[in-house]
């Protein structure tokens, strides 16, 4: 499981620029059944496609689908609706290195139970996590797939999945459910106990495994069982459900054992083949991973005293690296994960932060002297109660698990050189190194494609900004069209933002209009405008189109807001005045 923030997703897309991956993304989605809607808006479809613009796939065209692609949002923080209208069967694009398709793996390898662990997760996106799992692995190697319905409070959800599994799925697909909610930890161990394959692969339940993404983990695990393996994640985009290529990165962590994304070396990605080679990690995202199964009950499982989820990968990695294992991402094997910006549902029924106390048990049980470096980061955490650990203290002792000086001397001591160098900088000493230095917002380069007025149809006015161009979270109005006015400029970047006066993104997040910082993650600030003139300007992640109030006058002043989109709104076409490329 995956931390639910923005910031970690904006760390794994910032590593594009730095590694030479691949950035693709989809350009048309296969889709459920979603009906006719006009051409003008991006759709013209029928029940009997296969395909749609990518563009349109939230199109919201009812007042029913507004409410339940906001429901969606509610529930489970991603976007439902377009999760309802994409085929379970949809292509990814192949994200893998070219090399990876030449490589063979043997014929004999060790069988999988795939175990996926769910808490009122939407349905459609469960069922196509699911559906990928089947459809893009060998079957010869996929032994069974265990859902385990962590006692989900949502009406009928576990009803549905089981009728649903009765009728589409072969037997090899089995669903279990908790007799209480226990949270993701102690489901994984509940699930891992039914299992009967060779390795156990975990994984999120709103995924898509890619093109033969399984062999080249049991492969590694074959050749030695003490490897812990892990695929590239690639994300797709809780907005839009956009499939985006992450670039090679590894795993970390800081003292405040919040996991975060490190760059592989440049210098370690000199030829071709770098880009195929396994990669050590030193500490894994958790939410993606494959185990020897007989192994991961000999090291201990998860530690069953934390509650719900947060930290388990970190103490698992440190775990694994200390015993006698090692942590491995193999960049042939690729899963997309939708990134959420937040969790819909709480740490635990106490109401507590789950993510602190199992962080203490991790420090208290394996960092040693160095716990005091967690507890500087987290002061208020010494007096927590975190439970008895003397059972997960006695596994150290059984496995001779080595200290934690050891594991950050040979396997991360990035972490050692980031305090030393914070200590540093904060006592004005000059340090040198090879980070990329940061860039703030507002002076990023951008790649501008094209420059413009935007002027509502049949009148003299034009949008810009309520305030000035620099001021934040500035509404948008209307006013008389003026070439040389800057709160009127706006930029259309090659990401398809729109951008004022090259300072704030025009943003529809929370279906509020609005220009904003320029966040970078396309979404809300993605837009498509079909043509030069008398175009419809759509937002992809609100599924809205911009206008005016349908019953409102067009005057100066007027607030231009985001409404449903209709080719009968008579406010919703608009010409690129002054355009011109860049």
């Amino acid at each position: 499981m995956y931390k639910n923030s923005p910031a970690l997703v904006a760390d794994l897309k910032s590593k594009v620029k730095v590694v030479n991956g691949f950035g693709s993304k989809l350009n048309s989605y296969s889709v459920r059944n979603v009906g006719k809607n006009d051409m003008s808006f991006g759709g013209g479809l029928d029940k009997g496609n296969s395909n749609l613009d990518m563009e349109s796939l939230g199109l919201i065209k009812t007042i029913e689908e507004k409410k339940e692609r906001e429901q969606g949002f509610k529930k489970h923080a991603f976007n439902a609706l377009i999760s309802s209208r994409l085929s379970y069967h949809r292509n990814v694009p192949d994200t893998r290195h070219d090399r990876c398709s030449s490589i063979e793996y043997p014929v004999k390898l060790p069988s999988a139970s795939v175990i996926i662990c769910f808490y009122n997760e939407e349905f459609h996106a469960l069922v196509r996590s699911i559906h990928s799992v089947l459809d893009r692995s060998n079957t010869q190697n996929l032994h069974e797939v265990i859902l385990v319905d962590d006692f989900s409070d949502i009406d009928g959800l576990n009803e549905q999945l089981q009728k649903y599994i009765e009728k589409r799925f072969p037997i090899k697909v089995r669903l279990y459910k908790t007799p209480r909610r226990e949270g993701l930890i102690r489901a994984r161990i509940f699930g891992a106990k039914r299992a009967t394959g060779d390795v156990l692969v975990f994984l999120d339940s709103h995924i898509e495994a890619n093109v033969n993404w399984l062999d080249p983990l049991l492969a590694r695990i074959k050749q030695n069982f003490t490897r812990v393996v892990m695929p590239l994640i690639d994300i797709i985009n809780a907005e839009t459900f956009e499939y985006t290529a992450s670039p090679l990165v590894k795993g970390g962590f800081n003292w405040g054992l919040h996991f975060k994304w490190d760059n592989v070396p440049e210098d370690s990605l000199l030829h071709g083949e770098d880009f195929v080679k396994p990669i050590q990690s030193p500490a894994m995202a958790g939410g993606l991973f494959a185990m020897d199964t007989k192994y991961f009950h000999d090291l201990g499982e998860y530690d069953s005293g934390m509650d719900v989820w947060g930290g388990e990968n970190i103490e698992l990695s440190i775990r694994v690296w200390t015993c006698g294992g090692s942590l491995e991402i193999v960049p042939c094997s690729r899963v997309g994960h939708i990134f959420r910006r937040r969790r819909p549902y709480g740490s635990s029924s106490a109401g507590e932060d789950s993510t602190v106390k199992n962080s203490v048990r991790v420090a208290e049980v394996w960092l040693d002297e160095y716990k005091e470096e967690f507890y500087k980061t987290k002061p208020t955490a010494r007096n927590l109660d975190y439970g008895d650990i003397s059972e997960r203290k006695s596994i150290r002792v059984k496995l001779h698990c080595k200290s934690f000086k050891w594991y950050l001397e040979k396997i991360y001591p990035q972490l050692i050189e980031e305090t030393s160098e914070a200590k540093s900088s904060n006592n004005g000493s000059k340090i040198s190194n090879n980070k990329v230095p940061y860039s703030p917002w507002n002076e990023r380069k951008r790649n501008y494609i094209s420059q413009f007025q935007i002027n509502l149809m049949g009148t003299k006015f034009c949008i810009q900004s309520e305030h000035s161009v620099t001021t934040k979270n500035s509404g948008l109005v209307l006013a008389p069209c003026q070439a040389w006015n800057k709160k009127q400029r706006w930029s259309e970047t090659d990401r398809h933002e729109l951008v004022l006066a090259e300072l704030l993104c025009l943003d529809a997040g929370n279906n509020k209009l609005r220009i904003s910082k320029c966040h970078e993650m396309m979404g809300s600030q993605e837009w498509k405008i079909s043509s030069k003139m008398e175009t419809p300007i759509y937002n992809m992640a609100a599924g809205l189109c911009i206008g005016l109030p349908e019953t409102g006058k067009v005057l100066e002043g007027v607030k231009v807001t985001l409404d449903i989109c209709s080719e009968k709104h008579p406010f919703m076409k608009f010409n690129l005045l002054g355009y011109r490329n860049i």
